[in-house]
């Protein structure tokens, strides 16, 4: 079977919210498959369900202390369903959801108002206001607003039907060479190493030879999956469970880079353009230690700041990031910033330039 059009909706908003919930509403499907997850009663790593043969459905972590696993899974969404519940209204990581989703540039979505059946009209409509408030001037004013309840199924039918029939625009930059963030590794009786991501560029067929970056070794591919059906070739936006062989044992996970040879590369620093958010407390100083986001990678960075010894909440400037560990960047990536201690999100940005050779210097 050849590759299917697909689209990916990300579901993001505040711990129990109802994200989870929503998402077995809609598909019949429980994405907190892990024990630890159902003992808990959160969403701890990325999950994934599908709609229908062309939609995939990203379920992502509310907890504050699990941001990481949401960024690796909101980074490469087509439409945004930003999840309120209609007793709680905005909360912490609704704000922080909604921030990572406007720097990752994510241009399209709704926004979906859970729990309808626990709260009175009039309390509804307050909590309507305030969220129309909220994303005003943003990619979600004069979006639709969905009012659900996933306990009794209210309103769900309505959501699952334009979900289905929405004319979606990709948010993608297109390369034109293959290349995937790894977000799940595991292996499976004789067939062995299966990776799965979202296809950010290019395509790949059964048979490619591949190179695996930071451990640059070839992969070929064996064998090509998408919800749950076998296919012949992917292409970008397409959910991947990619069936690699390799010649020698390798250890893969999550932040790994998979794409045609030749092509990508890791990089100890890279120029980029940074945009601190506008209501945090505290900007960044000059050779501040940051923890950097991009794809599904987590690396710390110190940053150097061209002719300022900081950047204040809403300011925006060019800067140098000197990584601690080889990172795989191509210009035009975005990427978040989160503060080394306390873990908040401060701001985001865009690789500008690569392959910089200065001497770098600690104020």
């Amino acid at each position: 079977m050849s590759a299917i059009n697909q689209h990916i909706i990300g579901l993001s908003g505040h711990i129990d919210h109802g994200k989870t919930s929503l998402v077995k509403a809609l598909t019949g499907q429980n994405t907190d498959s892990s024990k630890e997850e159902t003992l808990r009663g959160m969403t701890i790593n990325i999950g994934f369900a599908f709609l229908d043969k062309g939609i995939t459905l990203i379920d992502v972590p509310g907890h504050e202390r699990f941001i990481k696993n949401m960024v690796a899974g909101i980074n490469s969404i087509d439409y945004a369903l930003l999840v309120i519940a209609a007793d709680d209204g905005i909360m912490p990581q609704t704000i922080e959801h909604f921030e990572i989703l406007k720097l990752f540039n994510i241009q399209d979505g709704a926004i979906v108002i859970n729990k309808i059946d626990t709260v009175k009209q009039d309390w509804l409509d307050l909590v309507v206001d305030e969220v129309k408030d909220f994303v005003k001037d943003s990619f979600l004013e004069n979006k639709k607003i969905y009012k659900v309840s996933a306990t009794n199924l209210d309103g769900i039918d309505e959501l699952r039907n334009d979900l289905i029939d929405y004319k979606y625009i990709k948010n993608r930059n297109d390369k034109g060479v293959f290349r995937i963030f790894v977000d799940r590794v595991f292996t499976s009786k004789g067939f062995g190493t299966i990776i799965t991501g979202t296809i950010t560029s290019g395509q790949v067929k059964i048979g490619d030879k591949l190179k695996i970056l930071p451990q640059n070794k070839e992969v070929k591919v064996r064998g090509l999956e998408t919800q749950k059906e076998k296919v012949d070739r992917l292409e970008i936006g397409n959910r991947a469970a990619i069936n690699i062989q390799t010649n020698e044992k390798l250890s893969i996970q999550r932040g790994n880079h998979i794409s045609d040879s030749n092509y990508f590369s890791t990089y100890e620093s890279a120029i980029v353009s940074i945009k601190i958010l506008t209501k945090i407390k505290n900007g960044i100083k000059n050779n501040e230690r940051l923890r950097i986001y991009c794809g599904t990678q987590e690396v710390m960075a110190r940053i150097l700041l061209f002719n300022e010894t900081s950047i204040n909440p809403g300011g925006s400037t060019g800067a140098i990031l000197k990584f601690e560990k080889p990172i795989i960047v191509s210009v035009d990536d975005y990427f978040i910033i989160r503060k080394y201690s306390p873990l908040i999100t401060v701001g985001g940005g865009v690789i500008l330039e690569l392959n910089i050779f200065k001497k770098w210097k600690d104020n």
